[in-house]
């Protein structure tokens, strides 16, 4: 078997099992229906239990903010190629147990279920199952919340220039010795000592000064 024989089978999902996120902080996302998954499994694998299945590991339920609660659960997936097991693929989901909503706390009586299902997609994608809408972190649901932080303008910090102080005390270590003063302004690409007035900031100065004095014995 050639080593993305499975991935290429499995990466292109239908548009029929691709679903818009429209509400909520996945907007704009794309959901991948999980009955597609186990159709794949069944399809490339064989039949639940003889081709393919699942083995869960752990299950907790870990509390949220604001009386909100969690259910986590860990599954091991096994599929059998040709006559040969797998070892272990693993996958990890989550769901809202107890959710606050607007008329107040609400309980899910499906989150083991969901979380298992999260958990089965988790460890359906390293196989590359549906791996071309997760390529596409614009349409996937896990796009991370960097992508619209990244498109607003920053201001930079301005940045505080050294001080007539601090070139007079550099300007007084350098005219110890003709050669050190040779290096330093060649280093520091600069023919004038004033120059350096535009060039070093507060910070990169008291570096400087501190380092002249180590050379000249201060």
């Amino acid at each position: 078997m050639e080593n993305l024989e499975i991935y290429e089978k499995v990466k292109e999902v239908p548009k029929n099992a691709q679903k818009a996120i429209n509400a909520g902080r996945l907007k704009g996302m794309t959901d991948i229906n999980p009955q597609w998954r186990i159709e794949k499994l069944t399809e490339v694998f064989g039949p639940v239990g003889f081709g393919w299945y699942t083995k869960e590991t752990k299950r907790e339920f870990i509390e949220g903010a604001n009386g909100e609660k969690m259910c986590f659960v860990d599954i091991e997936l096994y599929v059998k190629v040709g006559d040969n097991w797998s070892m272990p693929i693993y996958g990890t989901g989550g769901s809202t147990f107890i959710a606050k909503e607007n008329k107040g706390l609400y309980t899910s009586d499906e989150v083991v279920k969901m979380a298992y299902t999260d958990a089965i997609s988790v460890a359906c994608k390293q196989l590359g199952i549906g791996a071309n809408v997760y390529w596409n972190k614009t349409d996937s649901k896990y796009r991370q919340t960097e992508t619209s932080t990244q498109a607003i303008p920053t201001t930079k910090p301005k940045v505080e220039l050294m001080d007539a102080r601090q070139l007079q005390a550099i300007r007084i270590l350098v005219n110890k010795d003709d050669e050190l003063k040779e290096k330093t302004y060649k280093k520091l690409g600069v023919q004038h000592s004033e120059e350096l007035l535009k060039k070093l900031s507060k910070s990169q100065a008291t570096s400087l000064i501190k380092q002249l004095k180590q050379k000249v014995g201060e």
